[in-house]
């Protein structure tokens, strides 16, 4: 059998071990004996002089103001494809972790407010709103449960919502004064960013100049600059690629390969990036540097606080320090959990199989670890450096217990439910309004293939399971569910989205066994050729294959064999119960016939 195996990216986990890294190097740095290098060089200054115009900062503004607008612009990105193509463009899906990031913001603040209602910290509650995503996916690849299954794109939707939130805060809250004249100038840069998609070319080097003007007016205006960064991402169109892009990038390869020459290479370069949208282009481009060099330079830029006793002994007395650690630690936990159990009781919406409650409260938790925006507010909340050091103190307290309070959630989950039992039970129940169903729905046997249509050991097993539905006839549903094998097919994911588009006209039985019959010719055209054979509407099947319906369709499939720990086609369940061993029509129906209830057998 062919295997695929999935998980946490071994990139989310390198970058959050540099971030932990350059936090470490911060408080050595900061605290080393008979030195004051630290704040000396981040307070250095660089000033760039055009016309009588200055723009004066130091190193540290120039991080948080200037390295971060790309941060925040890659987070914008990511915003647009969430809503547009990922979990949040489908509104019953993105519900739950949309209220959950909403009570993420408001509890830890009301927690924090609690503690501050008096005096000159009161201010700083937007310290503890935000979770750090980078931190969050990083911990969750590190201390998360064995097999994540959807909790990571769970955590990952709420992320997003909960960025929306700490910057529109920045916005509202966190900006003193405003000047009319180059806001004006900024939200005429962000008209031009719009426009530019209507460029025949040159997009790119306009982009980077409009987004320089924004920038600049933005922080002439008062506004915080970074907020340019995601107003410019979230203007940048997003789209699946386009049929008639990818066959001209196509052609412009061939055309290279026959006569290879400069002109071609660069027309086939343009040709190819121009299939794929400016967001995920720029996306792909730009996460690298923000996760390897720009949150780490952060990190050691704003977290050096001094740990001498002196500042140990006023954060531990500090009412700015404890707010900060009960908003984050407790308020966290408290507002998601409590909005996501509340959310389902009242069945205003459902979680993804595999979330448990235990599973969803160490996510909670972890979404304590508020490092990146919590630092970044601190800077513009709190002009008094002592009190900063405090609050400082205070956000790397509260995402150490975070971080271990969310490991120990997980360990006391896995230990109530193994992740040993998710693998042999079926993660999703068949639903006749969902699933993909031969047979009566009401049928009392149940057999579940995952499977690949481009696997030549599903193409060999579509004989068994002909085999062992007209042995049992009505008794016996079969369930198709996905697992495109993409590591070693690389057409198997386009063909499952195409059955699919042919689902969605009523022709998935019918679209299968044409793939299968020719799992060699599984390209665009092939599979467009047999939505015209059985007299689909071509137009609409096409659309339909890069609708993100459909690709959300596939990836739940996908993440709930991660969930069982699947990664490999094709694996049955029978009864809800794994499967084992060879999958031949008598073993089928030997274990088929043993799944009946006690009464039946």
């Amino acid at each position: 059998m062919l295997h695929q195996r999935r998980g946490f990216s071994d990139s989310e986990k390198a970058a959050a071990a540099l971030l932990l890294l350059a936090t470490v190097a911060a408080l050595i740095w900061a605290n080393w004996p008979g030195s004051n290098s630290y704040d000396e060089f981040w307070r250095s200054t660089i000033a760039l002089r055009i016309s009588g115009v200055t723009l004066d900062l130091d190193f540290r503004s120039l991080v948080n103001e200037g390295l971060m607008t790309l941060f925040f612009f890659v987070v914008g990105l990511e915003v647009k494809r969430e809503f547009t193509l990922g979990e949040l463009s489908i509104r019953s899906r993105a519900v739950v972790p949309v209220v959950a990031a909403v009570a993420g913001l408001l509890v830890p603040a009301l927690i924090f407010l609690a503690i501050n209602h008096t005096g000159g910290t009161t201010h700083a509650w937007g310290v503890v709103i935000s979770s750090d995503t980078a931190f969050l996916l990083g911990a969750l690849a590190i201390v998360g449960p064995q097999l994540p299954g959807h909790l990571r794109t769970f955590l990952l939707a709420l992320a997003v919502v909960d960025d929306i939130g700490a910057l529109a805060v920045i916005a509202l809250f966190y900006t003193d004064h405003v000047n009319i004249v180059p806001l004006v100038i900024a939200v005429l840069g962000l008209v031009v960013v719009w426009a530019v998609k209507y460029l025949p070319l040159g997009q790119g080097p306009a982009y980077v100049v409009i987004s320089v003007i924004v920038w600049l007016a933005f922080y002439a205006s008062g506004v915080q600059p970074t907020l340019g960064g995601v107003a410019i991402a979230l203007l940048i169109p997003v789209y699946s690629p386009r049929r008639m892009d990818v066959e001209r990038a196509a052609a412009l390869g061939r055309a290279y390969r026959q006569s290879p020459n400069p002109a071609y290479a660069q027309a086939a370069v343009r040709g190819l990036l121009g299939s794929v949208s400016v967001n995920e282009r720029l996306g792909v481009l730009y996460s690298p540097y923000t996760s390897f060099l720009i949150l780490p330079i952060f990190a050691l830029a704003n977290a050096g606080v001094q740990l001498d006793g002196d500042t140990v002994a006023a954060a531990v007395g500090s009412p700015l320090t404890w707010g900060i650690v009960a908003g984050l630690v407790i308020g966290k936990l408290v507002g998601i959990a409590g909005a996501t159990a509340a959310m389902k009781a009242l069945r205003l919406g459902s979680l993804a199989p595999g979330i448990t409650f235990g599973r969803l409260a160490g996510g909670a938790a972890l979404s304590g670890i508020g490092f990146t925006i919590s630092l970044f507010i601190i800077d513009l909340a709190i002009p008094d450096r002592r009190l900063q050091d405090e609050a400082r103190v205070g956000v790397l307290a509260a995402s150490l217990i975070a971080l271990l309070l969310g490991w120990a959630i997980f360990r006391i989950a896995d230990r109530l439910q193994p992740p040993s039992q998710m693998t042999q039970v079926l993660a999703r129940p068949v639903d006749p309004t969902r699933d993909h169903i031969r047979g009566l729905t009401d049928a009392p046997l149940v057999l579940v293939e995952y499977g690949d249509f481009e696997c030549p050991f599903c193409l060999r097993a579509t004989g068994s399971i002909d085999e062992v539905r007209a042995h049992f006839g009505d008794e016996l549903q079969y369930v198709w569910r996905h697992l495109p094998l993409v590591t070693v097919h690389q057409h198997a994911l386009l063909a499952a989205r195409a059955s699919e588009a042919a689902a969605l006209q009523g022709e998935f039985f019918q679209f299968a066994p044409l793939m299968f019959a020719h799992q060699d010719a599984l390209e665009l055209d092939d599979l467009l050729s047999y939505a015209n054979e059985l007299g689909l509407d071509a137009d609409r099947f096409e659309k339909d294959m890069r609708s993100a319906a459909v690709a959300n369709r596939v990836r739940d499939d996908q993440i709930d064999a991660d969930l069982m720990d699947v990664h490999s086609t094709p694996t049955f369940f029978i009864g809800g119960r794994r499967h084992h061993g060879p999958y031949d029509a008598l073993t089928l129906i030997r274990e088929i016939d043993e799944s009946r209830p006690a009464g039946e057998q």
